[in-house]
């Protein structure tokens, strides 16, 4: 077996790094490694662990790691016995292959994650309010394009927080019983479910409209007010 050091001392000097570029490409990856470090590597007075020499062989490139690092018969390379002259036949007839439709491999399909959320029927009001129904629901099929946080959707109901939602647009919820101020949520007030930004400050609670030709819900004390949750999409 080859000095792993002496092999990546070669590489790194082909490429024209430096041995404190190798360091901040590794950290760059994760693998924090300082300069002292390193140089133990090159010098042999230390070897990296299995993480380490992967990802040295992806930075410098190192493709073939059985052949580059132990030599010698590979009994898993098919080329293996063959002379040079047998090597470009080889690789000559794996290029026409290539060129054929016919032994392309087919593209690698990437499944999405699928969940499933409830996606409630009756709307929570952007204007008036109307109440949301827990019972009243429909199970549906979401992806990627539906944040990982959110617990249920629900279809908004008018033109209060237009031009940012629709009337019936969907929105994504995340579950939570508080929300900061500033931030968009779904609030239940006497009896009514809303769609609001909430805004809290030394006057009082309130739930605001995007569109201002609404106005401003001031929740009173002793009122019944909770919260739904956190519009997250």
């Amino acid at each position: 077996m080859d000095n792993i050091g002496n092999i990546f001392a070669a590489y790194r000097k082909n490429l024209k790094y430096s041995q404190q570029d190798i360091c901040d490409k590794l950290t760059g990856i994760g693998i924090p490694t300082k300069p002292a470090a390193y140089s133990t590597w090159e010098t042999g007075n230390s070897i990296p662990n299995a993480v380490q020499f992967l990802a040295m062989c992806k930075i410098l490139g190192i493709t073939n790691i059985f052949n580059q690092f132990i030599g010698g018969y590979n009994p898993d390379d098919p080329m293996a016995e063959l002379n040079e002259e047998g090597r470009t036949m080889a690789l000559n007839y794996i290029d026409l292959l290539k060129g054929s439709e016919k032994y392309q491999a087919a593209p690698v399909r990437i499944l999405q994650p699928v969940r499933i959320l409830n996606l409630y029927d009756m709307p929570v009001s952007a204007g008036t309010g109307q109440f949301l129904d827990n019972d009243s629901y429909e199970e549906v099929e979401v992806g990627p394009e539906v944040p990982e946080t959110a617990d249920f959707g629900v279809r908004i109901s008018g033109d209060s927080m237009m031009p940012r939602y629709l009337d019936k647009q969907i929105v994504w919820i995340q579950k939570t019983d508080e929300l900061n101020d500033g931030e968009i949520g779904i609030f239940y007030y006497n009896g009514n479910a809303y769609c609001k930004k909430l805004l809290c400050n030394k006057k009082g609670t309130y739930l605001i409209s995007l569109n201002d030709k609404y106005e401003p819900i001031e929740i009173a004390e002793g009122s019944t007010f909770k919260t739904f949750g956190r519009v997250v999409g």
